[in-house]
């Protein structure tokens, strides 16, 4: 009897009512801790991860350099709006969206933003091995990384490339998420992407269990929690869609409490997406106000925050061997930080009700720090992003400090080169008070696991440090 059939008894052994099930699966958080808790399972070692992903970018042949938008294949400027598009209508586009909203140092903007109304699979494949489970992770290449391949969940891939628009091979392991066992689904959830670069994107998220044998092709090996936890600490080699997926993953709740309860918390993010009055709108991405175009390039006219470039790719280990696409390319590295605090021996992380341009639904809950200081560095001390001072000294003030550094590169099938150092930071009452400034409020991480099992609630910035508090072992 496995552990998942085992799950449909009552806690004093006896069978349900027929027809009735247990509205939770009592013994997979403490599965998914056990396999956090494995630094070592069937697969290979952890310290040879790395050299398995060189090796794997070595066997094929993989080059991305920039283009024209003349050159472009199969993409155009449109006559009447100058939006840019693919000639079949799908994958997406790249159009003008203005945002007018009532806070901060810049209540209206233009930019460009991708648009993409179907929803992706970002779905990764779980299997017990020796009683531990396991992870199917991928090495793929992706154009924007900036090492090309890093670990990738099983199956990341819109709905453009599964359904072969591309008229290219077919997506390996699909079929456990298009169509998965209801017994064996982890984790099933839409989650946004980059609402400062994306319109209104989500994506499914998605951990199925299998008992089936999934012998793993030459680009996919079998990880535990606790080897990726561990791969989280180098740069930039579990990627963009792996972290998301993971963050959804449902670790034990063994806290007795917390500054807020619950419905608190739920109540005072209910009132941040309620006052706040953002107006979104898309608009011809031509004559875009304060954005310039060139034969290779739309930057802003103060060269700030990101271009707008064009890419031809080969990858020969894709369902497409080549192809060309728009990319955006972001100016400077951002930073991405949880400011962490202990109440009553609890762990607490200061999350930020983050208003997004893109977001489907106004606020999600963002990190305490998350911008490009580049892009603030002339603005006075007053219009800086409330920590950002306090988290670019720590690294020479506070050091010990430091609980979590790394450097992940953002999603790199649409974005070249887009990387941020993420942190976490322990703070005290000087740094950052027990009542934190309007718009950010302290919440345990297993009170922020149990908002990513919903949809929208927490960024894509937020749930990358989530999986990293996972990594580092500070839940407890």
């Amino acid at each position: 009897m496995t552990a998942r059939t085992a799950a449909v008894f009552l806690d004093d052994g006896t069978a349900p009512d027929r027809g009735l099930r247990p509205r939770h699966d009592i013994d997979l958080p403490h599965r998914i801790a056990l396999s956090a808790a494995t630094r070592q399972g069937v697969g290979p070692h952890t310290e040879d991860v790395r050299a398995w992903l060189d090796e794997r970018r070595r066997s094929h042949r993989f080059k991305v350099e920039r283009i024209p938008f003349a050159r472009l294949d199969n993409w155009s400027f449109d006559e009447g709006t100058g939006n840019l598009g693919h000639d079949s209508g799908r994958f997406f586009t790249v159009e003008g969206l203005r945002v007018v909203t009532s806070e901060g140092p810049h209540q209206e903007w233009h930019q460009p933003i991708i648009k993409q109304p179907e929803v992706g699979i970002l779905g990764i494949l779980a299997k017990e091995f020796d009683g531990v489970l396991h992870f199917l992770m991928q090495a793929k290449m992706e154009p924007g990384n900036p090492n090309l391949v890093q670990l990738s969940p099983t199956v990341q891939a819109t709905r453009s490339n599964y359904t072969k628009v591309h008229k290219g091979g077919a997506v390996k392991y699909l079929e456990h998420f298009t169509h998965p066992d209801p017994d064996g689904i982890v984790a099933d959830v839409l989650q946004s992407e980059h609402g400062s670069w994306f319109f209104r994107k989500s994506n499914r998220n998605m951990i199925v269990e299998t008992s089936e044998e999934i012998p793993p092709d030459d680009d996919f090996c079998w990880l535990t929690l606790g080897q990726i936890g561990e791969l989280l600490h180098a740069d930039n080699v579990v990627n963009m869609d792996s972290r998301t997926v993971l963050s959804c993953a449902p670790y034990p709740d063994d806290q007795p409490g917390a500054l807020h309860s619950d419905t608190e918390l739920l109540s005072w993010f209910t009132v941040e997406r309620s006052r706040h009055d953002i107006h979104s709108e898309l608009l011809p991405l031509a004559g875009l106000p304060g954005w310039n175009r060139s034969e290779s390039s739309i930057d802003h006219a103060e060269g700030l925050y990101f271009s707008v470039v064009a890419v031809r790719v080969q990858a020969e280990s894709r369902e497409v061997a080549g192809w060309t696409q728009p990319l955006f390319a972001p100016r400077g590295t951002g930073i991405t930080a949880f400011l962490v605090r202990r109440f009553g021996g609890v762990p607490h992380v200061l999350v930020h009700a983050r208003v997004e341009g893109g977001f489907l639904d106004t606020v999600e809950l963002g990190p305490t720090v998350q911008c490009t200081p580049a892009v603030h560095a002339h603005l006075p001390s007053m219009d800086r992003p409330p920590f950002l001072d306090y988290v670019l000294d720590a690294p020479r003030s506070t050091p010990s400090r430091i609980r979590y550094e790394a450097v992940h590169s953002e999603e790199g099938g649409r974005f070249l080169k887009a990387e941020s150092r993420y942190f976490i930071i322990e703070a005290d009452e000087a740094s950052a008070p027990l009542v934190p400034p309007s718009g950010y409020r302290w919440v345990t991480p297993e009170q922020l696991t149990s908002l990513v099992r919903h949809n929208h609630y927490v960024n894509v910035q937020a749930r990358t440090l989530l999986a990293c508090l996972n990594a580092s072992g500070i839940r407890g």
